[in-house]
């Protein structure tokens, strides 16, 4: 359950990041993960990830699968999506990073129950092995703190949260509309909706997703899934990311799929409403979700197709 609820559900983990304080004290820098370029990359422009084109009603929108990671050398987008995204009107993403109320509401989903104290201890180790302190966290639940953990384990591969698509994204945006207009930017979902998608109610499976996430940070496990998962996404492998539950180690049982429909596909009807009712309100939009959002039978360009949209993929490379 742990590898879905960090390969799924990384946007809050991402904006936790936003919160982070100094590094751990008394920490040798030998043991944190090694700092990434500095630089971008200075060739040309290359297209990564997935990228459709939904037509309807005389328009054009458009649907970008995204990884909430990134390297310094995706920071410029290729021209393709370049160009998908000055054609819009509004930039739709999952949450708005930019939100001043989005801090408050991560913090309210506060520890529930006091955590026993073997597990404090291996979460304190945690934060310790990614040189983090753990107080710039302790406001928030923790399975976030296990989740945004996870996702500075990304600093291993040289992908940072920093270069996550959606940010680029938001900042392009500002610039990049029509004529060079800002582009609104409209949050598809809240915090709290992403918050009740990914943490359980039962206090007990709180405690169980925590030792298993733990127990994977430990053994360096969840590293050789995000690799293979951000690997599938530059190459724009539609076909790997859709096959993600053989490999991911995070559909072993019948609570783990029953997790996995809530936490994605559960969700994805009220993301396709929010892309159609912007297109049908005459709106061009550039949503950007998460691409594994993009898979299977209640994916969402099969769900935008279901309500009326022309769904082209636009193939990038060769």
């Amino acid at each position: 359950m742990w590898m879905l609820v960090c390969r799924r559900a990384l946007t809050l983990a991402a904006l936790a990041l936003f919160m982070l304080g100094a590094s751990a004290p008394g920490l040798c820098a030998a043991l944190c993960p090694p700092p990434l370029p500095s630089a971008a990359s200075r060739g040309a422009p290359v297209d990564r990830g997935l990228l459709w084109r939904l037509t309807r009603d005389g328009h054009s929108s458009w649907l970008f699968g995204t990884l909430h990671v990134g390297k310094p050398a995706w920071s410029r987008l290729g021209p393709r999506v370049t160009a998908a995204l000055q054609a819009s009107d509004l930039l739709a993403v999952e949450i708005d990073p930019g939100d001043p109320a989005l801090a408050q509401q991560l913090a309210e989903a506060g520890p529930p129950l006091r955590l026993p104290t073997d597990l404090q201890d291996r979460l304190a180790r945690a934060f310790e092995r990614a040189c983090i302190a753990p107080a710039s966290l302790a406001a928030l639940h923790p399975l976030l703190q296990l989740t945004t953990l996870t996702v500075l384990e990304a600093r291993w591969l040289g992908l940072d949260a920093a270069y996550a698509q959606e940010l680029l994204l938001l900042a392009r945006s500002r610039r990049e509309g029509p004529a060079g207009a800002a582009l609104r930017v409209l949050a598809l979902e809240t915090a709290a909706q992403q918050k009740s998608a990914l943490l359980p109610d039962d206090p007990a499976e709180v405690l169980a997703t925590l030792e298993q996430g733990l127990a994977q940070l430990e053994d360096q496990r969840g590293r050789q899934v995000l690799a293979r998962l951000a690997l599938a996404w530059e190459r724009g492998d539609l076909a790997a990311l859709a096959t993600y539950e053989a490999w991911c180690d995070c559909a072993t049982s019948e609570a783990d799929r029953t997790f996995m429909r809530r936490l994605n596909d559960e969700r994805n009807p009220a993301l396709a409403e929010g892309i159609a009712a912007q297109h049908h309100a005459g709106r061009r939009v550039f949503a950007a979700v998460g691409a594994l959002h993009m898979t299977g039978p209640a994916g969402l360009p099969l769900l935008l197709a279901q309500r009326g949209f022309r769904v082209e993929r636009i193939v990038f490379g060769p």
